[in-house]
């Protein structure tokens, strides 16, 4: 694989840390800043909703122009989002930090997969996109639990010290080792505006709202949980932290070979069972051995949507990729501030610390009964429509993720 990919994994490594790493360390941000944890909480819904508008707007802006320098441009908006939130002397600049940050996260990604694919044979181009999201991932198993550690020992500002210069390491990586590239083909926006008249299209956008913000609504206020209801201490929670992301990385796998065999069927059978364990941590959540054995089911479960979100999304979309890519993060993203936003809500009308994995559960079964709706119908409109003599195969989907 070419070295220009480490770069690119790397940037998106920085950018995972900076979306969730902040979750060990609201407690001390909302101390530090004399706020409630609802309110600390909206950093994170904040940096997701502002991830919504930049993988759509921002996205669509800069798509014409050269992609190495787009990419060089994005990590200082990212390295520029990082350096106000290390140095913010208030929760409002901080917020700001965490916007300007948060712009560049969904073009990043869209372009980077882009640039990674074309840097490799045709026969590599998954792999080599599977090793840039491989940065994320790798932030959920080691780099939110690490930057959670290093803010408690150093100070919370300190893991946004850390995430400023793997941002320079990253801009210097690209602009040493990612090879020139030229500007991205012309779209017809007004062809890629018309997936959005398709209802699964607004199905499938409904639905990754739905699962994201219901794993979201537990996790922004997980370290309060730990620590108030399980009787963890401080020091335990980026360990604990660590199981989640052990969670993810399992989900992301075994989900991308369940929405192989059927996407419809996967996502079913997944947001049923989220919805159970996200109910069963709320009541558990006094056990500290329930509480672990939760935390990594949470994070194997509600990352094992994500596959299946793709691919449902795309098979809806397929002559409008461009649009549908950028419309299915923009709605994780949004699903993440919903959740972070209702769970602050359970919060501040004073339902306790498992009232966020309470919204969790409820978020997950609205989203059980949309997917099962959408399937339905699917089939529905397949059994109208299909020749006489043909069986109508609806949630079959030969596209490998995970």
């Amino acid at each position: 694989m070419p070295i220009g990919l480490i770069a690119l994994a790397l940037g998106g490594f920085g950018i995972g840390l900076t979306e969730f790493g902040i979750v060990g360390l609201l407690p001390d941000v909302a101390g530090d800043f004399g706020v409630t944890e609802s309110v600390a909480g909206y950093l994170i819904s904040g940096y997701a909703l502002s991830v919504a508008i930049g993988a759509l707007g921002l996205t669509a802006a800069i798509a014409r122009f050269d992609r190495k320098k787009v990419l060089v441009a994005l990590m200082l908006l990212f390295i520029a989002g990082n350096l106000i939130s290390a140095i913010a002397p208030t929760y409002s600049l901080l917020m700001v930090g965490r916007v300007v940050a948060a712009l560049c996260h969904g073009a990043f990604f869209s372009i980077g997969a882009v640039v990674a694919s074309d840097m490799v044979a045709e026969n590599k181009k998954g792999s080599a996109i599977a090793l840039m999201f491989g940065g994320l991932t790798a932030a959920n198993v080691l780099g939110v639990p690490l930057g959670t550690f290093l803010g408690q020992q150093l100070g919370w500002r300190s893991t946004f010290w850390a995430i400023t210069v793997i941002g320079v390491i990253t801009l210097i990586g690209i602009q040493v080792l990612v090879p020139r590239t030229t500007a991205a083909a012309q779209t017809n926006l007004r062809s890629e505006l018309a997936v959005f008249r398709r209802g699964q299209v607004w199905v499938s956008i409904a639905l990754s709202i739905l699962a994201f913000g219901g794993v979201i609504g537990g996790y922004t206020y997980i370290a309060f949980t730990l620590t108030e209801v399980s009787g963890f201490s401080t020091s335990a929670v980026p360990w604990l932290l660590v199981l989640f992301g052990v969670g993810t990385f399992i989900g992301n796998f075994v989900g991308g070979k369940a929405a192989d065999k059927s996407v419809n069927t996967a996502l079913i059978s997944i947001m049923a069972v989220l919805a159970v364990v996200m109910g069963a941590f709320a009541l558990t959540a006094e056990s500290k051995v329930a509480t672990v054995i939760m935390l990594l089911l949470m994070g194997t479960i509600g990352l094992a949507t994500a596959p299946g979100l793709q691919v449902r999304t795309m098979k809806h979309a397929q002559d409008a990729p461009t649009m549908a890519s950028g419309a299915n993060i923009a709605a994780f993203n949004v699903g993440n501030a919903l959740g972070a936003w209702l769970g602050g809500l359970a919060l501040a009308a004073g339902y306790g610390f498992v009232s966020p994995l309470w919204v969790g559960a409820g978020l997950a079964l609205a989203g059980l009964v949309v997917v099962t709706a959408g399937s339905l119908g699917g089939r529905s409109k397949a059994a109208v429509t299909a020749p006489a003599g043909v069986v109508p195969r609806t949630d079959k989907v030969e596209v490998g993720v995970g």
